[in-house]
């Protein structure tokens, strides 16, 4: 495994929401990038935090290929996710393995067909019963996926995420309605995965859990990267004691540092 390799790439990567609506329900223009620059190299588990609206969303809709930038240049496994189509898309999806923070399932498909469903969209898919185990969904394969608790639900989109056997996982709000054993045993296999050599892209708002996974993060405000490095090196240059009271130490002194650029001295 090639540690310095650059699994994603983004260079000066900015993205515009026009305004939307009239009059006075008219939403104005947001600029939900603002010349990102972000390297994530092979193996990594990479984190990107923020407070809402930061633009943590848009930067992992941009880099999966859902959204397309307005400038800059953007590359995933040496690819330009926005730009390819046909069957050089269909090589570059099965790279590429994809958890969101709330995924709906049909109302009567039962785990295990889901699973046969997603496994249909690829060449070499994952064997999912294994990965139900792993997950602790083994006793679920027959229950209607709808059914499902909030936690499983989630375990279960960790799963489909996993089936086309991945180069690159994105993972969104990981442990989002888990309990504590449960969160525990996610995290070990996220660990394993990349023990095994996957590169694993995190967003999340639990410190605990960027702190336990990532070998490095990205700090996200207002659109920009602000700050990037180990959660170690992070709160140890920052005087905090760990990851969370560096990033509320941090967000504060950000807030004060652009209330002086809006209103001067009288911030």
């Amino acid at each position: 495994m090639n540690s310095t390799e650059e699994v994603i790439c983004l260079r000066n990567v900015v993205k515009t929401y026009p305004a939307a609506g009239r009059g006075r329900h008219q939403r104005p223009e947001v600029q939900a990038l603002r010349g990102v620059n972000l390297s994530v190299r092979r193996g990594e588990i990479f984190g990107i935090i923020g407070e809402n609206g930061a633009g943590k969303s848009t930067l992992s809709e941009c880099i999966t290929g859902v959204q397309k930038p307005d400038s800059g240049t953007l590359s995933v496994l040496g690819t330009d996710p926005s730009a390819v189509k046909g069957e050089e898309r269909k090589v570059l999806l099965n790279k590429i393995g994809v958890q969101l923070q709330q995924t709906k399932f049909p109302d009567k498909i039962r785990v295990c067909e889901l699973c046969g469903l997603y496994a249909s969209f690829y060449d070499t898919p994952a064997a999912y019963e294994p990965l139900l185990a792993q997950l602790g969904l083994e006793q679920k394969r027959s229950v209607p996926a709808s059914l499902l608790s909030g936690g499983q639900k989630q375990r279960l989109a960790v799963v489909l995420a996993l089936i086309p056997k991945p180069e690159l996982l994105f993972l969104d709000e990981l442990t989002t309605g888990l309990d504590p054993r449960a969160r525990h045993a996610v995290w070990d296999v996220i660990k394993s995965l990349q023990r095994g050599g996957m590169t694993v892209l995190l967003t999340s708002h639990f410190m605990d859990e960027v702190e336990y996974l990532c070998t490095r993060i990205a700090v996200m405000k207002q659109g920009t990267v602000c700050a990037e490095g180990t959660p170690e090196t992070l709160a140890a240059e920052h005087g905090a004691k760990n990851l969370e009271e560096f990033f509320l130490q941090y967000m504060a002194k950000e807030e004060v540092t652009a209330a002086r650029n809006e209103f001067g001295d009288e911030a």
